[in-house]
């Protein structure tokens, strides 16, 4: 088959399969060209199911879930299909948390729930059981997580001895709220997600 100048000139792996060359952060993000980066996952690489949860915990423990991420999909790759929704669901996770902590959160919580939906029964939680897997823990953190990054950047807070017009959302007070104690949704920062301190634990008695 042909190859056209745009393939010709495409970075590619030792077999020759497409990938970039360009180095990349810890967080999977590319960086320019002769920056020093974080060594990416070598890909194919059939593992036990052992041996792909101690690297997926210990990149996950290092702050690196993208780099976690690709282990996973080496097992679903490789691995039989009853176990798919396991894996799949265990990289949805690692990604998810991989763009909440680049600040993309609305985008990190849909793939958290959805990493979570494969985890919460059928085929993954029973494939997760197999291996000692907390597929429990791991939903509850999901989803947990999920709630925070994707809340949008507001807190409750409680204003005292408001003065009448309009509140924090823009919305005008009556004269009769004057004074009152009110609970008000008030935005705050962008919520920051710490990769190395989010990082859930697989096998919680295991490494």
């Amino acid at each position: 088959m042909n190859r056209t100048a745009r393939d010709r000139g495409r970075d590619r792996d030792e077999e020759g399969r497409a990938r970039s060359a360009r180095p990349r952060d810890g967080l999977g993000r590319p960086l320019p060209y002769g920056a020093e980066g974080v060594p990416r996952q070598p890909e194919g690489v059939v593992r036990t199911p052992d041996e792909t949860l101690r690297e997926a915990q210990r990149l996950l423990d290092a702050g690196m879930p993208f780099h976690a991420h690709e282990v996973f999909e080496d097992a679903w790759k490789s691995g039989p299909g009853s176990e798919r929704d396991l894996w799949q669901g265990l990289a949805q996770l690692a990604v998810g948390l991989t763009h909440a902590a680049r600040g993309n959160t609305a985008g990190g919580a849909r793939l958290l729930r959805r990493g979570a939906d494969r985890l919460a029964g059928g085929p993954g939680s029973t494939a997760a059981a197999a291996y000692g897997i907390d597929a429990v823990g791991l939903v509850a953190w999901a989803r947990e997580l999920a709630e925070r990054a994707g809340e949008g950047g507001e807190v409750e807070a409680v204003t005292e001895g408001a003065a009448e017009g309009a509140d924090t959302a823009g919305v005008t007070r009556p004269a009769a709220a004057v004074g009152r104690t009110a609970v008000e949704r008030v935005p705050v920062g962008p919520v920051v997600i710490d990769a190395a301190a989010e990082a859930p634990r697989l096998r919680p008695d295991r490494p």
